[in-house]
Protein backbone atom coordinates (compact mmCIF):
# COMPACT_ATOMS: atom_id res chain seq x y z
CA UNK A 1 0.00 0.00 0.00
CA UNK A 2 1.39 3.94 -0.66
CA UNK A 3 1.26 5.86 2.42
CA UNK A 4 2.79 9.21 2.88
CA UNK A 5 2.56 11.10 6.45
CA UNK A 6 1.30 13.98 7.79
CA UNK A 7 3.68 16.65 5.58
CA UNK A 8 1.83 15.38 2.49
CA UNK A 9 -2.10 14.06 3.72
CA UNK A 10 -5.00 15.53 2.80
CA UNK A 11 -7.12 17.10 4.55
CA UNK A 12 -11.25 18.11 5.04
CA UNK A 13 -12.39 19.85 1.58
CA UNK A 14 -9.03 19.42 -0.23
CA UNK A 15 -11.11 16.98 -2.61
CA UNK A 16 -7.47 14.86 -3.09
CA UNK A 17 -9.66 11.53 -3.26
CA UNK A 18 -11.74 12.58 -6.40
CA UNK A 19 -11.29 15.10 -9.34
CA UNK A 20 -8.42 17.32 -9.86
CA UNK A 21 -6.50 15.25 -7.03
CA UNK A 22 -7.32 11.75 -8.30
CA UNK A 23 -4.98 9.17 -8.15
CA UNK A 24 -2.92 8.18 -11.11
CA UNK A 25 -4.26 4.30 -11.76
CA UNK A 26 -0.62 3.45 -11.55
CA UNK A 27 -0.60 3.87 -8.00
CA UNK A 28 -3.67 3.46 -6.98
CA UNK A 29 -3.54 0.62 -3.92
CA UNK A 30 -6.25 -1.97 -3.83
CA UNK A 31 -8.59 -0.79 -2.25
CA UNK A 32 -8.76 2.33 -4.12
CA UNK A 33 -9.27 -0.02 -7.16
CA UNK A 34 -12.12 -1.75 -5.60
CA UNK A 35 -13.82 1.89 -4.79
CA UNK A 36 -13.08 3.15 -8.41
CA UNK A 37 -14.02 -0.10 -10.24
CA UNK A 38 -17.86 0.72 -10.65
CA UNK A 39 -18.77 -2.93 -8.87
CA UNK A 40 -20.51 -4.03 -5.62
CA UNK A 41 -18.09 -5.55 -3.20
CA UNK A 42 -19.02 -7.23 0.13
CA UNK A 43 -17.75 -6.31 3.90
CA UNK A 44 -17.51 -8.68 6.65
CA UNK A 45 -19.53 -9.13 9.34
CA UNK A 46 -19.88 -8.85 13.49
CA UNK A 47 -16.65 -9.53 15.06
CA UNK A 48 -18.10 -9.16 18.88
CA UNK A 49 -21.01 -11.27 18.10
CA UNK A 50 -18.79 -14.29 16.76
CA UNK A 51 -16.27 -13.77 20.03
CA UNK A 52 -19.08 -13.88 21.82
CA UNK A 53 -20.59 -17.08 20.61
CA UNK A 54 -17.25 -18.60 21.11
CA UNK A 55 -16.83 -18.38 25.00
CA UNK A 56 -15.67 -14.72 25.61
CA UNK A 57 -16.92 -12.88 28.15
CA UNK A 58 -18.76 -9.56 28.43
CA UNK A 59 -16.65 -8.29 30.74
CA UNK A 60 -13.28 -8.60 29.08
CA UNK A 61 -11.40 -6.33 26.39
CA UNK A 62 -12.58 -7.50 23.15
CA UNK A 63 -9.90 -4.96 21.21
CA UNK A 64 -6.99 -6.64 24.03
CA UNK A 65 -8.01 -10.19 22.52
CA UNK A 66 -5.54 -9.89 19.62
CA UNK A 67 -3.00 -10.27 22.03
CA UNK A 68 -4.67 -12.51 24.45
CA UNK A 69 -6.62 -14.75 22.51
CA UNK A 70 -4.73 -14.36 18.44
CA UNK A 71 -6.12 -17.72 16.53
CA UNK A 72 -9.77 -16.48 17.80
CA UNK A 73 -9.70 -13.19 16.64
CA UNK A 74 -7.85 -14.98 12.94
CA UNK A 75 -10.42 -17.58 12.90
CA UNK A 76 -13.33 -15.27 12.83
CA UNK A 77 -11.65 -13.06 10.00
CA UNK A 78 -10.72 -16.35 7.94
CA UNK A 79 -14.57 -17.27 8.09
CA UNK A 80 -15.98 -14.07 7.06
CA UNK A 81 -13.20 -14.56 3.85
CA UNK A 82 -14.26 -18.37 3.50
CA UNK A 83 -18.07 -16.08 3.25
CA UNK A 84 -17.27 -14.21 0.13
CA UNK A 85 -16.08 -11.06 2.51
CA UNK A 86 -13.86 -9.15 0.06
CA UNK A 87 -12.60 -6.54 2.65
CA UNK A 88 -12.12 -7.46 6.16
CA UNK A 89 -12.20 -5.19 9.35
CA UNK A 90 -9.91 -5.58 12.30
CA UNK A 91 -10.48 -6.15 15.65
CA UNK A 92 -9.90 -2.40 16.75
CA UNK A 93 -13.76 -0.89 16.97
CA UNK A 94 -12.96 0.36 20.39
CA UNK A 95 -9.11 0.85 20.23
CA UNK A 96 -8.73 3.84 21.30
CA UNK A 97 -6.79 5.12 24.01
CA UNK A 98 -10.16 6.17 26.15
CA UNK A 99 -12.01 3.26 25.94
CA UNK A 100 -9.07 0.99 26.41
CA UNK A 101 -8.01 2.97 29.68
CA UNK A 102 -11.34 1.57 31.16
CA UNK A 103 -8.86 -1.34 31.10
CA UNK A 104 -5.95 -0.01 32.13
CA UNK A 105 -4.49 -0.46 28.73
CA UNK A 106 -4.38 3.13 27.23
CA UNK A 107 -0.59 2.74 27.34
CA UNK A 108 -1.03 -0.01 24.23
CA UNK A 109 -2.82 1.77 22.25
CA UNK A 110 -0.80 1.56 19.01
CA UNK A 111 0.28 -2.32 20.04
CA UNK A 112 -2.93 -3.40 19.74
CA UNK A 113 -3.70 -1.50 17.21
CA UNK A 114 -0.67 -2.30 15.19
CA UNK A 115 -1.11 -6.38 16.36
CA UNK A 116 -4.89 -6.33 14.77
CA UNK A 117 -3.64 -5.22 11.89
CA UNK A 118 -0.98 -7.68 11.41
CA UNK A 119 -2.97 -10.28 12.44
CA UNK A 120 -5.80 -9.49 9.88
CA UNK A 121 -3.32 -9.31 7.03
CA UNK A 122 -1.74 -12.85 8.06
CA UNK A 123 -5.38 -14.21 8.33
CA UNK A 124 -6.73 -13.38 5.85
CA UNK A 125 -3.52 -14.68 3.65
CA UNK A 126 -4.21 -11.91 0.40
CA UNK A 127 -7.56 -13.24 0.02
CA UNK A 128 -9.42 -10.17 0.97
CA UNK A 129 -8.19 -6.78 2.13
CA UNK A 130 -8.01 -5.33 5.29
CA UNK A 131 -9.24 -2.00 6.75
CA UNK A 132 -8.70 -0.33 10.15
CA UNK A 133 -11.92 -0.23 12.18
CA UNK A 134 -12.12 2.77 13.97
CA UNK A 135 -15.03 3.50 16.43
CA UNK A 136 -16.09 6.42 18.71
CA UNK A 137 -14.23 7.88 21.38
CA UNK A 138 -16.71 7.13 24.18
CA UNK A 139 -16.83 10.60 25.48
CA UNK A 140 -18.54 13.82 24.36
CA UNK A 141 -16.78 16.19 22.13
CA UNK A 142 -17.51 20.37 22.43
CA UNK A 143 -20.03 21.55 22.22
CA UNK A 144 -21.36 18.77 23.51
CA UNK A 145 -18.74 18.05 26.44
CA UNK A 146 -15.84 19.38 27.99
CA UNK A 147 -13.46 17.41 24.97
CA UNK A 148 -11.77 19.90 22.57
CA UNK A 149 -11.60 18.96 18.87
CA UNK A 150 -7.95 19.35 19.40
CA UNK A 151 -7.80 16.45 21.49
CA UNK A 152 -10.14 14.28 20.06
CA UNK A 153 -8.18 14.31 16.84
CA UNK A 154 -4.88 13.51 19.14
CA UNK A 155 -6.53 10.46 20.93
CA UNK A 156 -7.56 9.77 17.35
CA UNK A 157 -4.06 9.68 15.92
CA UNK A 158 -2.89 7.14 18.23
CA UNK A 159 -5.26 4.18 16.93
CA UNK A 160 -4.36 5.54 13.77
CA UNK A 161 -0.87 5.20 14.46
CA UNK A 162 -1.04 1.84 14.91
CA UNK A 163 -3.40 0.51 12.31
CA UNK A 164 -0.78 2.54 9.76
CA UNK A 165 2.21 0.60 11.37
CA UNK A 166 0.46 -3.17 10.90
CA UNK A 167 -0.25 -2.56 7.16
CA UNK A 168 -4.07 -2.13 6.91
CA UNK A 169 -5.90 -1.18 3.00
CA UNK A 170 -7.34 1.77 4.55
CA UNK A 171 -9.86 2.48 7.21
CA UNK A 172 -13.66 2.42 8.23
CA UNK A 173 -14.60 4.96 10.37
CA UNK A 174 -18.21 3.35 11.55
CA UNK A 175 -21.22 3.84 13.77
CA UNK A 176 -20.50 7.51 14.65
CA UNK A 177 -23.27 10.03 15.65
CA UNK A 178 -21.60 12.80 15.94
CA UNK A 179 -20.70 14.29 12.96
CA UNK A 180 -17.96 16.98 14.64
CA UNK A 181 -16.25 13.55 15.96
CA UNK A 182 -16.44 11.98 12.65
CA UNK A 183 -14.42 14.45 11.36
CA UNK A 184 -11.98 14.39 13.74
CA UNK A 185 -11.53 10.76 13.54
CA UNK A 186 -10.72 11.60 9.02
CA UNK A 187 -8.32 14.27 10.28
CA UNK A 188 -6.80 11.62 12.64
CA UNK A 189 -6.44 9.29 9.55
CA UNK A 190 -4.51 12.32 6.99
CA UNK A 191 -2.37 13.05 9.14
CA UNK A 192 -1.22 9.93 8.98
CA UNK A 193 -1.94 8.27 5.36
CA UNK A 194 -3.23 8.66 2.02
CA UNK A 195 -5.26 5.58 1.88
CA UNK A 196 -9.36 5.12 1.38
CA UNK A 197 -11.34 6.11 4.32
CA UNK A 198 -15.16 5.16 4.75
CA UNK A 199 -16.85 7.35 6.88
CA UNK A 200 -20.21 5.84 8.25
CA UNK A 201 -22.87 7.29 10.52
CA UNK A 202 -25.71 5.35 12.48
CA UNK A 203 -29.55 6.87 12.87
CA UNK A 204 -32.06 5.70 15.19
CA UNK A 205 -35.63 4.65 14.46
CA UNK A 206 -36.44 8.62 13.22
CA UNK A 207 -33.23 7.75 10.03
CA UNK A 208 -31.42 11.05 12.20
CA UNK A 209 -28.40 10.30 14.34
CA UNK A 210 -29.03 10.51 18.03
CA UNK A 211 -27.19 14.61 17.41
CA UNK A 212 -30.27 14.73 15.23
CA UNK A 213 -28.10 15.25 11.98
CA UNK A 214 -29.82 14.08 8.62
CA UNK A 215 -28.09 11.39 6.25
CA UNK A 216 -28.02 13.68 3.54
CA UNK A 217 -25.98 16.37 5.64
CA UNK A 218 -23.52 14.06 6.53
CA UNK A 219 -22.89 12.90 3.12
CA UNK A 220 -22.95 16.19 1.97
CA UNK A 221 -20.23 17.04 4.79
CA UNK A 222 -18.28 13.92 4.21
CA UNK A 223 -17.64 14.50 0.27
CA UNK A 224 -16.09 17.60 1.25
CA UNK A 225 -13.82 16.12 3.88
CA UNK A 226 -12.77 14.46 0.91
CA UNK A 227 -14.03 10.73 1.86
CA UNK A 228 -13.60 7.61 -0.21
CA UNK A 229 -16.63 6.57 0.71
CA UNK A 230 -19.39 7.08 2.91
CA UNK A 231 -22.31 5.08 4.26
CA UNK A 232 -24.38 3.66 7.05
CA UNK A 233 -23.72 0.80 9.59
CA UNK A 234 -25.20 -0.78 12.75
CA UNK A 235 -28.63 1.12 13.83
CA UNK A 236 -31.95 -0.49 13.81
CA UNK A 237 -31.97 -2.67 11.29
CA UNK A 238 -31.88 -2.87 7.47
CA UNK A 239 -35.03 -1.30 7.05
CA UNK A 240 -34.19 2.48 8.10
CA UNK A 241 -30.38 2.08 6.49
CA UNK A 242 -32.09 1.53 3.09
CA UNK A 243 -33.77 4.89 3.47
CA UNK A 244 -30.45 6.36 4.65
CA UNK A 245 -29.13 5.21 1.93
CA UNK A 246 -31.44 6.37 -0.76
CA UNK A 247 -30.86 9.97 0.96
CA UNK A 248 -27.29 9.65 0.88
CA UNK A 249 -27.26 8.92 -2.92
CA UNK A 250 -28.94 12.25 -3.62
CA UNK A 251 -26.26 14.45 -2.73
CA UNK A 252 -23.14 12.50 -2.99
CA UNK A 253 -21.19 11.13 -5.83
CA UNK A 254 -19.48 8.66 -3.94
CA UNK A 255 -19.81 4.97 -3.45
CA UNK A 256 -22.23 4.16 -0.50
CA UNK A 257 -21.67 1.46 1.91
CA UNK A 258 -24.22 -0.19 4.07
CA UNK A 259 -23.46 -2.51 6.88
CA UNK A 260 -26.57 -2.71 8.96
CA UNK A 261 -27.76 -4.78 12.56
CA UNK A 262 -29.48 -8.27 12.21
CA UNK A 263 -32.65 -6.37 13.14
CA UNK A 264 -32.67 -5.24 16.50
CA UNK A 265 -31.79 -7.71 19.12
CA UNK A 266 -34.09 -9.39 21.22
CA UNK A 267 -33.96 -11.07 25.04
CA UNK A 268 -34.99 -14.72 24.52
CA UNK A 269 -35.10 -16.92 27.74
CA UNK A 270 -32.54 -14.33 29.02
CA UNK A 271 -30.24 -14.51 25.93
CA UNK A 272 -29.56 -11.45 23.94
CA UNK A 273 -30.48 -12.33 19.96
CA UNK A 274 -30.43 -10.93 17.25
CA UNK A 275 -33.26 -12.24 14.95
CA UNK A 276 -33.40 -10.81 11.40
CA UNK A 277 -32.39 -14.15 8.59
CA UNK A 278 -29.38 -14.67 6.69
CA UNK A 279 -32.61 -14.54 3.98
CA UNK A 280 -34.06 -11.62 5.40
CA UNK A 281 -30.53 -9.74 5.17
CA UNK A 282 -29.68 -10.73 1.73
CA UNK A 283 -33.30 -9.14 0.76
CA UNK A 284 -32.16 -6.17 1.82
CA UNK A 285 -28.88 -6.08 0.56
CA UNK A 286 -30.15 -6.55 -2.97
CA UNK A 287 -32.63 -3.53 -2.24
CA UNK A 288 -29.53 -1.15 -1.04
CA UNK A 289 -27.73 -2.15 -3.82
CA UNK A 290 -30.66 -0.93 -6.24
CA UNK A 291 -30.86 2.36 -4.09
CA UNK A 292 -27.07 2.84 -5.02
CA UNK A 293 -24.90 0.96 -2.60
CA UNK A 294 -21.41 -0.45 -3.81
CA UNK A 295 -20.21 -1.94 -0.41
CA UNK A 296 -22.36 -4.05 1.48
CA UNK A 297 -21.59 -6.35 4.49
CA UNK A 298 -23.27 -6.29 8.29
CA UNK A 299 -22.81 -5.18 12.27
CA UNK A 300 -24.08 -6.14 15.25
CA UNK A 301 -25.50 -10.01 15.03
CA UNK A 302 -24.23 -10.70 11.73
CA UNK A 303 -22.47 -13.50 11.37
CA UNK A 304 -20.40 -15.57 8.72
CA UNK A 305 -23.91 -17.36 7.19
CA UNK A 306 -25.43 -13.95 6.88
CA UNK A 307 -22.33 -12.65 4.52
CA UNK A 308 -22.49 -15.37 2.58
CA UNK A 309 -26.28 -14.86 1.35
CA UNK A 310 -25.20 -11.47 1.06
CA UNK A 311 -22.33 -12.49 -0.96
CA UNK A 312 -25.25 -14.61 -3.27
CA UNK A 313 -27.30 -11.22 -3.54
CA UNK A 314 -23.99 -9.66 -4.61
CA UNK A 315 -23.07 -12.11 -7.40
CA UNK A 316 -27.15 -11.82 -8.77
CA UNK A 317 -27.08 -8.69 -9.24
CA UNK A 318 -24.93 -5.89 -11.34
CA UNK A 319 -24.08 -2.37 -9.53
CA UNK A 320 -25.87 1.07 -11.02
CA UNK A 321 -24.06 2.05 -13.10
CA UNK A 322 -25.97 5.08 -14.83
CA UNK A 323 -24.77 7.90 -13.15
CA UNK A 324 -26.42 10.35 -15.29
CA UNK A 325 -29.65 8.91 -13.69
CA UNK A 326 -28.93 10.69 -9.99
CA UNK A 327 -28.49 14.35 -10.21
CA UNK A 328 -25.54 14.39 -7.83
CA UNK A 329 -24.69 18.13 -5.82
CA UNK A 330 -21.39 18.57 -4.70
CA UNK A 331 -22.73 19.62 -0.76
CA UNK A 332 -26.22 19.53 0.15
CA UNK A 333 -27.65 23.35 0.29
CA UNK A 334 -27.21 24.44 4.29
CA UNK A 335 -29.52 26.63 5.94
CA UNK A 336 -28.10 30.42 6.33
CA UNK A 337 -26.45 31.16 9.64
CA UNK A 338 -28.49 34.36 10.93
CA UNK A 339 -26.16 37.61 12.38
CA UNK A 340 -26.81 36.96 16.28
CA UNK A 341 -28.06 40.63 17.44
CA UNK A 342 -25.54 43.00 18.48
CA UNK A 343 -25.49 43.21 22.37
CA UNK A 344 -27.31 46.86 22.45
CA UNK A 345 -29.88 45.22 21.02
CA UNK A 346 -31.01 42.17 23.06
CA UNK A 347 -32.06 43.71 26.28
CA UNK A 348 -31.86 46.86 28.17
CA UNK A 349 -29.29 44.60 30.52
CA UNK A 350 -27.05 44.05 27.11
CA UNK A 351 -27.25 47.91 26.18
CA UNK A 352 -26.06 48.74 29.40
CA UNK A 353 -23.02 46.39 29.02
CA UNK A 354 -22.28 47.39 25.97
CA UNK A 355 -22.40 51.37 26.98
CA UNK A 356 -19.65 50.40 29.50
CA UNK A 357 -22.31 51.42 32.62
CA UNK A 358 -22.21 49.83 35.92
CA UNK A 359 -25.58 48.16 36.53
CA UNK A 360 -27.05 47.35 39.79
CA UNK A 361 -29.28 43.82 39.95
CA UNK A 362 -30.85 42.37 43.25
CA UNK A 363 -30.12 38.17 43.56
CA UNK A 364 -33.54 36.63 44.48
CA UNK A 365 -34.73 32.98 44.89
CA UNK A 366 -37.40 31.12 43.83
CA UNK A 367 -40.01 30.11 46.37
CA UNK A 368 -40.31 26.46 47.54
CA UNK A 369 -43.96 26.69 46.48
CA UNK A 370 -46.11 27.51 43.87
CA UNK A 371 -47.11 30.73 45.55
CA UNK A 372 -44.98 33.59 43.45
CA UNK A 373 -46.18 36.49 45.85
CA UNK A 374 -43.14 36.87 47.63
CA UNK A 375 -40.50 36.86 44.53
CA UNK A 376 -42.95 39.23 43.15
CA UNK A 377 -42.53 41.67 45.97
CA UNK A 378 -39.38 41.28 46.25
CA UNK A 379 -38.93 42.01 42.80
CA UNK A 380 -40.94 45.39 42.89
CA UNK A 381 -39.09 46.49 45.95
CA UNK A 382 -35.87 46.04 43.64
CA UNK A 383 -37.69 47.53 40.71
CA UNK A 384 -38.30 50.89 43.01
CA UNK A 385 -35.03 51.26 44.59
CA UNK A 386 -33.58 51.63 41.21
CA UNK A 387 -31.93 48.30 40.15
CA UNK A 388 -31.11 47.52 36.68
CA UNK A 389 -32.35 43.86 36.83
CA UNK A 390 -33.17 40.89 39.04
CA UNK A 391 -31.25 37.27 38.81
CA UNK A 392 -33.28 34.34 39.64
CA UNK A 393 -31.43 31.14 41.08
CA UNK A 394 -31.59 28.30 40.17
CA UNK A 395 -32.29 25.75 43.02
CA UNK A 396 -29.14 26.67 44.45
CA UNK A 397 -27.46 24.04 46.79
CA UNK A 398 -29.63 21.45 44.93
CA UNK A 399 -32.83 22.65 46.82
CA UNK A 400 -36.12 21.76 45.32
CA UNK A 401 -37.05 25.46 44.59
CA UNK A 402 -39.66 26.66 41.42
CA UNK A 403 -37.39 26.61 38.02
CA UNK A 404 -35.77 29.52 37.98
CA UNK A 405 -37.01 29.87 33.92
CA UNK A 406 -40.87 30.09 34.73
CA UNK A 407 -40.29 32.88 37.83
CA UNK A 408 -38.35 34.32 35.48
CA UNK A 409 -41.46 34.91 33.34
CA UNK A 410 -43.54 35.90 36.02
CA UNK A 411 -41.37 38.47 37.55
CA UNK A 412 -40.86 40.31 33.63
CA UNK A 413 -44.95 39.81 33.08
CA UNK A 414 -45.88 41.06 36.66
CA UNK A 415 -43.15 43.55 37.73
CA UNK A 416 -41.85 44.95 34.57
CA UNK A 417 -38.44 44.79 35.03
CA UNK A 418 -35.83 42.52 33.97
CA UNK A 419 -34.09 39.57 34.85
CA UNK A 420 -30.77 37.43 34.66
CA UNK A 421 -31.55 33.89 34.48
CA UNK A 422 -29.58 31.72 36.66
CA UNK A 423 -29.56 28.34 34.05
CA UNK A 424 -27.71 25.37 35.21
CA UNK A 425 -26.89 22.06 33.51
CA UNK A 426 -27.49 19.88 36.25
CA UNK A 427 -30.28 17.32 35.71
CA UNK A 428 -31.11 18.45 32.37
CA UNK A 429 -30.12 16.08 29.31
CA UNK A 430 -29.32 18.85 25.95
CA UNK A 431 -32.29 18.50 24.25
CA UNK A 432 -34.59 19.66 27.27
CA UNK A 433 -32.23 22.60 27.79
CA UNK A 434 -32.94 23.75 23.93
CA UNK A 435 -36.48 22.80 24.29
CA UNK A 436 -36.39 25.36 27.63
CA UNK A 437 -34.22 28.33 25.72
CA UNK A 438 -36.24 28.57 22.97
CA UNK A 439 -39.51 28.57 24.96
CA UNK A 440 -37.87 31.11 27.27
CA UNK A 441 -36.76 33.50 24.55
CA UNK A 442 -40.57 33.35 22.95
CA UNK A 443 -41.81 34.27 27.30
CA UNK A 444 -39.36 37.29 26.59
CA UNK A 445 -36.52 35.83 28.65
CA UNK A 446 -33.70 37.58 27.25
CA UNK A 447 -30.44 37.16 29.64
CA UNK A 448 -28.64 33.91 31.10
CA UNK A 449 -26.19 32.99 33.44
CA UNK A 450 -25.23 29.67 32.63
CA UNK A 451 -23.93 27.12 34.90
CA UNK A 452 -22.87 23.35 35.28
CA UNK A 453 -24.78 23.05 38.74
CA UNK A 454 -24.38 21.92 42.06
CA UNK A 455 -24.44 18.18 42.35
CA UNK A 456 -27.75 16.27 44.26
CA UNK A 457 -25.13 15.49 47.29
CA UNK A 458 -24.97 19.08 47.85
CA UNK A 459 -28.66 18.95 49.17
CA UNK A 460 -31.25 17.33 50.99
CA UNK A 461 -31.44 14.87 48.55
CA UNK A 462 -28.34 12.49 49.36
CA UNK A 463 -30.34 9.85 47.37
CA UNK A 464 -30.62 11.59 44.23
CA UNK A 465 -28.98 10.65 40.53
CA UNK A 466 -27.63 13.70 38.24
CA UNK A 467 -27.79 13.97 34.82
CA UNK A 468 -24.92 16.04 33.13
CA UNK A 469 -25.22 16.13 29.69
CA UNK A 470 -23.00 19.29 29.04
CA UNK A 471 -21.36 21.23 31.28
CA UNK A 472 -21.84 25.23 31.39
CA UNK A 473 -18.59 25.77 28.62
CA UNK A 474 -20.73 22.90 26.54
CA UNK A 475 -23.96 24.80 26.94
CA UNK A 476 -22.22 28.50 26.47
CA UNK A 477 -21.31 27.08 22.84
CA UNK A 478 -25.27 25.78 22.16
CA UNK A 479 -26.32 29.14 22.80
CA UNK A 480 -23.80 30.83 20.75
CA UNK A 481 -25.38 28.42 17.70
CA UNK A 482 -28.86 28.95 18.53
CA UNK A 483 -28.24 32.96 18.67
CA UNK A 484 -27.18 32.55 14.97
CA UNK A 485 -30.21 30.02 14.28
CA UNK A 486 -28.09 26.88 13.98
CA UNK A 487 -29.34 23.76 16.51
CA UNK A 488 -26.55 21.80 17.21
CA UNK A 489 -27.66 18.92 14.85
Amino acid sequence: MTRRTAPGATGPGDGAAHGEGAVPAEDRSPLRALIDDGRVHVLDGAMGTLLYERGVFVNVCYDELVLSEPDLVAGVHRDYVDAGAEIVETNTFGANPVKLAAFGLDERTEEINRTAASLAREAVGGRALVVGAVGPLGIRIEPFGPTSREEARALFERQVAGLVEGGVDGFVLETFSDLTELEQAFCAVRAHSEAPVFCLITVGQDGRTQYGTGPEAVAAEATRWGADVIGVNCSVGPAVLLDAVEQMARVTDRPLAAQPNAGLPRDVGGRTLYLASPEYMARYARRMIEAGARFVGGCCGTTPEHIRRIADAVASVQPRLDAAAVRVAARAAEPAEAEPLPLAERSAWGRGLAEGRRLRALELMPPRGWDARPLLEAASRAKDAGADAVTVLDSPRAQARMGALPAALIVEREVGIETVVHYTCRDRNMLSMISDLLGAAAGGVRNLLILTGDPPAAGPYPDATAVFDIDSIGLTNVVAALNRGRAPG
